[in-house]
Protein backbone atom coordinates (compact mmCIF):
# COMPACT_ATOMS: atom_id res chain seq x y z
CA UNK A 1 0.00 0.00 0.00
CA UNK A 2 2.05 2.67 -1.27
CA UNK A 3 -0.43 5.95 -0.75
CA UNK A 4 -1.41 7.08 2.92
CA UNK A 5 -3.22 9.79 4.07
CA UNK A 6 -1.89 12.18 7.72
CA UNK A 7 -3.97 14.54 9.59
CA UNK A 8 -3.10 15.61 13.05
CA UNK A 9 -5.28 17.67 15.91
CA UNK A 10 -4.39 18.71 18.93
CA UNK A 11 -6.44 17.78 22.32
CA UNK A 12 -6.53 19.16 25.77
CA UNK A 13 -5.70 16.40 27.80
CA UNK A 14 -2.77 13.83 28.91
CA UNK A 15 -0.74 11.21 26.38
CA UNK A 16 -2.18 8.37 28.82
CA UNK A 17 -6.00 9.94 28.68
CA UNK A 18 -5.53 10.04 24.86
CA UNK A 19 -4.46 6.11 24.42
CA UNK A 20 -6.95 5.44 27.18
CA UNK A 21 -9.55 6.34 24.90
CA UNK A 22 -8.16 4.99 21.92
CA UNK A 23 -7.70 1.62 23.46
CA UNK A 24 -11.18 1.19 24.36
CA UNK A 25 -12.24 -0.74 22.17
CA UNK A 26 -15.50 -1.77 23.83
CA UNK A 27 -17.07 1.69 23.73
CA UNK A 28 -16.15 3.13 20.24
CA UNK A 29 -20.07 2.78 19.41
CA UNK A 30 -20.64 5.52 21.97
CA UNK A 31 -18.87 8.11 20.95
CA UNK A 32 -18.39 7.07 16.78
CA UNK A 33 -21.20 7.78 14.55
CA UNK A 34 -19.61 4.81 12.67
CA UNK A 35 -18.97 1.90 14.20
CA UNK A 36 -21.76 0.30 15.86
CA UNK A 37 -20.19 -2.75 17.14
CA UNK A 38 -16.67 -3.44 18.08
CA UNK A 39 -15.48 -7.10 19.41
CA UNK A 40 -12.56 -7.68 21.38
CA UNK A 41 -11.13 -11.24 19.85
CA UNK A 42 -8.04 -11.08 21.77
CA UNK A 43 -6.12 -9.37 24.62
CA UNK A 44 -1.79 -8.60 24.95
CA UNK A 45 -0.32 -8.89 28.07
CA UNK A 46 -1.36 -5.75 29.26
CA UNK A 47 -4.86 -6.53 28.49
CA UNK A 48 -5.02 -4.03 25.58
CA UNK A 49 -6.85 -4.93 22.26
CA UNK A 50 -4.35 -7.33 19.83
CA UNK A 51 -7.16 -8.38 17.52
CA UNK A 52 -10.59 -6.48 17.24
CA UNK A 53 -13.63 -6.86 14.74
CA UNK A 54 -15.69 -3.84 14.07
CA UNK A 55 -19.10 -3.36 12.44
CA UNK A 56 -18.95 0.26 11.01
CA UNK A 57 -21.91 1.47 9.17
CA UNK A 58 -21.07 5.09 7.66
CA UNK A 59 -24.38 5.22 4.97
CA UNK A 60 -23.08 3.95 2.06
CA UNK A 61 -20.30 2.71 3.03
CA UNK A 62 -20.98 -0.99 5.48
CA UNK A 63 -18.06 -3.36 6.03
CA UNK A 64 -17.37 -6.07 8.84
CA UNK A 65 -13.18 -6.29 9.97
CA UNK A 66 -10.93 -7.13 11.76
CA UNK A 67 -7.75 -5.50 12.99
CA UNK A 68 -4.66 -6.58 14.22
CA UNK A 69 -3.18 -3.76 16.42
CA UNK A 70 0.41 -3.36 18.05
CA UNK A 71 0.95 -1.08 20.83
CA UNK A 72 4.41 1.15 21.27
CA UNK A 73 6.33 0.56 25.00
CA UNK A 74 5.87 4.03 25.46
CA UNK A 75 2.75 4.25 25.68
CA UNK A 76 2.87 6.78 22.50
CA UNK A 77 1.82 4.91 19.07
CA UNK A 78 -0.35 2.42 17.98
CA UNK A 79 -0.29 0.56 14.97
CA UNK A 80 -2.92 -1.63 13.28
CA UNK A 81 -3.18 -3.85 10.43
CA UNK A 82 -6.63 -5.20 8.27
CA UNK A 83 -6.94 -9.01 9.14
CA UNK A 84 -9.84 -9.63 6.95
CA UNK A 85 -12.58 -7.42 6.04
CA UNK A 86 -15.94 -7.43 3.57
CA UNK A 87 -15.49 -4.37 1.61
CA UNK A 88 -11.42 -4.02 1.92
CA UNK A 89 -8.27 -5.60 0.91
CA UNK A 90 -6.16 -3.71 3.46
CA UNK A 91 -5.94 -1.39 6.03
CA UNK A 92 -2.83 -0.18 7.70
CA UNK A 93 -3.35 3.00 10.34
CA UNK A 94 -1.25 3.95 12.84
CA UNK A 95 -1.48 6.65 15.70
CA UNK A 96 0.93 8.82 17.28
CA UNK A 97 0.90 10.83 20.36
CA UNK A 98 3.10 13.52 20.77
CA UNK A 99 3.25 15.53 24.42
CA UNK A 100 2.61 19.19 23.72
CA UNK A 101 2.64 20.66 27.55
CA UNK A 102 -0.53 20.78 28.58
CA UNK A 103 -1.84 19.12 25.49
CA UNK A 104 -1.15 15.92 22.92
CA UNK A 105 -0.75 16.00 19.42
CA UNK A 106 -2.37 13.22 18.01
CA UNK A 107 -1.24 12.26 14.68
CA UNK A 108 -2.98 9.63 12.22
CA UNK A 109 -1.78 8.23 9.50
CA UNK A 110 -4.23 5.90 7.11
CA UNK A 111 -3.94 3.64 4.34
CA UNK A 112 -6.85 1.52 2.79
CA UNK A 113 -7.37 -0.16 -0.14
CA UNK A 114 -10.94 -1.46 -0.91
CA UNK A 115 -12.14 -5.26 -2.33
CA UNK A 116 -13.55 -2.61 -5.70
CA UNK A 117 -11.09 -0.57 -7.12
CA UNK A 118 -11.52 3.15 -6.82
CA UNK A 119 -9.26 6.00 -8.44
CA UNK A 120 -6.66 7.15 -6.09
CA UNK A 121 -7.57 11.09 -5.82
CA UNK A 122 -11.41 9.29 -4.52
CA UNK A 123 -9.85 7.22 -1.90
CA UNK A 124 -7.39 9.74 -0.84
CA UNK A 125 -9.99 12.15 -0.65
CA UNK A 126 -12.59 9.50 1.43
CA UNK A 127 -9.26 8.32 4.21
CA UNK A 128 -8.96 12.16 4.65
CA UNK A 129 -13.05 12.80 5.30
CA UNK A 130 -13.01 9.53 7.30
CA UNK A 131 -9.99 10.56 9.72
CA UNK A 132 -11.12 13.86 9.75
CA UNK A 133 -13.89 12.74 11.56
CA UNK A 134 -12.38 10.33 13.76
CA UNK A 135 -9.85 12.55 15.09
CA UNK A 136 -13.01 15.02 15.79
CA UNK A 137 -14.70 12.41 17.82
CA UNK A 138 -11.53 11.54 19.39
CA UNK A 139 -10.64 15.11 20.80
CA UNK A 140 -14.49 15.59 21.87
CA UNK A 141 -14.46 12.36 23.86
CA UNK A 142 -11.34 12.81 25.76
CA UNK A 143 -12.09 16.55 26.23
CA UNK A 144 -15.54 15.90 28.05
CA UNK A 145 -14.42 12.79 29.49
Amino acid sequence: MADESTQSITVDAAPEAVMAVIADFAAYPEWTGAVKAAEILSTDADGRGEQVTFTLDAGPIKDVYTLAYSWADDGLAVDWDLVKGQMQKAQKGRYELRPAGASTEVVYTLSVQLAVPMIGLFRRKAEKMIMDTALKELKRRVERG
